[in-house]
């Protein structure tokens, strides 16, 4: 979308001192946290310093940006909310104070049976975001919940625990969802993932844009409201992250998925910007300067997702890998791709594949997250080991012609990196490995080859490519480039270039994989229809058509 009004920057004292600071000094923890307080404006004190206001003074609903839940343990789960009477405003229309905020967790939604209660606070310098993270809870439960503050309660939330670490879980239904440009449509396809029976949501990134959105929502031409002016640039600073999360979180279709399901949730680029790698962004702006922006776009990210205290960011760093369990049946690794990766080769974009592609010395996930992957699967003892993460990891031939391009900011661009992955993964003895991708904006269904230029070499896994919720627009069952992927590609199973989400059904002897595509976004209202199915059996990695 054309940006109608020049990018925020942040102060010229602020850059000034970003580059005084140095790269160097800002990686540290204690860089990077002086120049955090500085971006942000902390308190010497810190978050306790902030005086408190009576929460029976909130006149207008302050649940204005709904509920969610996240990152289910066996004992535990996380709660979340943000206070916010006028969420399209820089202060949400709450004074710089902080405020007590009630919550209950029960056992049926009219909570006569509570399990657990109790206060948090929700501080300003938060942005008046709740984390409340509920233990000494039972294994494979579903509860329900919901906050009040001051006279208002919220909606009511459903969430779950996971099963216990050496329980005998026999079926786990996942849903993968990726890319929602609000400008694109509208979010039809939460609505009906919020009526879908499944246990938890993977969001595998792009849950916002950086990119202007302008008075009517882009492609979604409102009529019945305007959308101010503040939208209508890129974000670029901490105020404006916090915006765009206010204008996305208030769609009601999200809303509506996040109250009926747990999400774990993990990053691409456009929560900071388009196609960054590590401290390299995508404009000619110095990386000192880059890490201020990343640091502002990692801590709204965190204050309005459902995550944990080990993610909370410490300036422009913040540890989103991270591992679940679902009892013995699986183990999920959420993989970073964005955070620790090399530049992308050749300048990005699609290009013919050269001797940097192979180097080893470039890296996708950066050293430390691949050990602890390939730690990860030594140590594992489910049955289905998958890996939610970013970038379409299969190899994805462009052309017919040889050489093809493939995509440079995808595995392909790494493929010394994926070659490392995928020979731990054999060394580990996994069998049953599942990839899950978001990114591309349409669905794809891979077999994961030990050697991609040879169709006939072993098939290690199976990758699972979510189109998007909304990026892209209304899209089309066969893009123009169907037949040519397909036959470049004799792995690639599936592709279809309509918006929606995907289900996998994990089970002790088979995965079944449905595709929901929905026909259109750009007006409200579409109906969801199953475009193809697969299963994938215990033992024998691919996808045969169910």
């Amino acid at each position: 979308m054309t940006i109608t009004t020049d990018p925020p920057q942040h102060s010229p004292e602020l850059r000034a001192a970003a580059r005084h600071i140095g790269r160097r000094r800002f990686l540290t923890v204690t860089g990077a946290a002086a120049a955090l307080a500085f971006a942000v404006n902390l308190p010497a004190a810190g978050a306790a310093s902030a005086a408190e206001l009576d929460a029976r003074r909130i006149t207008d609903n302050p649940f204005t940006l709904g509920v969610a839940s996240g990152d289910p343990l066996p004992d535990s789960v996380l709660l979340w909310t943000r206070l916010a009477p006028a969420p399209y405003q820089p202060d949400s229309g709450l004074p710089a104070q902080r405020i007590t905020v009630h919550w209950e967790l029960a056992h049926d939604e009219k909570f006569t049976r509570v399990a657990r209660r109790g206060a948090a606070i929700a501080y300003p310098e938060f942005h008046h975001t709740v984390h409340v993270e509920v233990g000494k809870l039972d294994a494979d439960r579903v509860y329900y919940y919901r906050f009040r503050a001051g006279t208002w309660i919220s909606e009511t939330g459903r969430t779950r625990t996971a099963p216990a670490p050496t329980g005998t879980a026999t079926s786990l239904t996942l849903a993968a969802v990726s890319c929602q440009a609000y400008t694109d449509g509208y979010y039809t396809p939460y609505r009906h993932l919020a009526q879908d029976d499944v246990d938890v949501v993977f969001h595998l990134g792009d849950y916002l844009y950086e990119y202007a959105v302008n008075s009517v929502g882009g492609y979604r031409n409102y009529t019945d409201r305007t959308l101010p002016a503040v939208f209508n640039r890129e974000t670029v600073t901490l105020e404006d992250y916090r915006l765009r999360y206010a204008l996305y979180k208030s769609d009601p279709d999200l809303m509506a998925a996040h109250a009926a399901h747990p999400f774990v949730v993990t990053w691409d680029d456009h929560e900071t910007e388009n196609n960054y790698a590590d401290d390299i962004p995508e404009n000619s702006v110095p990386p000192e300067e880059f890490l201020l922006r990343r640091a502002s776009a990692y801590r709204a990210y965190w204050e309005n997702q459902p995550l944990r205290r080990p993610q909370q960011p410490v300036g422009p760093d913040m540890q989103l890998y991270r591992r679940l369990r679902w009892g013995r049946l699986a183990q999920f690794d959420v993989l970073d791709t964005r955070q620790y990766r090399s530049n992308q080769a050749y300048g990005d974009g699609s290009q013919i594949p050269g001797p940097d592609v192979d180097d080893p010395a470039r890296t996708m996930t950066g050293a430390t997250q691949e050990r602890w992957l390939l730690d990860g699967w030594r140590d594992s003892a489910a049955l289905w080991n998958v890996v939610p993460q970013q970038v379409t990891f299969a190899q994805r031939k462009f052309d017919l012609t040889e050489p093809s391009r493939v995509s440079m900011d995808a595995w392909d661009g790494y493929r010394a990196s994926r070659r490392r992955v995928l020979d731990g993964a054999k060394a580990a003895g996994v069998e049953n490995l599942m990839v899950l991708t978001g990114d591309v904006h349409v669905g794809y269904g891979f077999d994961i080859k030990a050697d991609f230029d040879d169709p006939d070499s072993a098939t290690l896994g199976t990758e699972i490519v979510a189109t998007s919720i909304a990026s892209g627009r209304d899209g089309i069952d066969k893009p123009a480039n169907w037949d040519t992927y397909m036959q470049a590609n004799p792995h690639m199973k599936f592709y279809n270039g309509r918006r929606g989400y995907v289900t996998v059904a994990l089970g002790q002897q088979l995965a079944r994989t449905d595709f929901k595509t929905v026909p259109y976004v750009t007006t409200p209202g579409a109906p969801v229809t199953t475009a193809a199915s697969f299963v994938t059996e215990v033992g024998e990695p691919g996808l045969t058509p169910a």
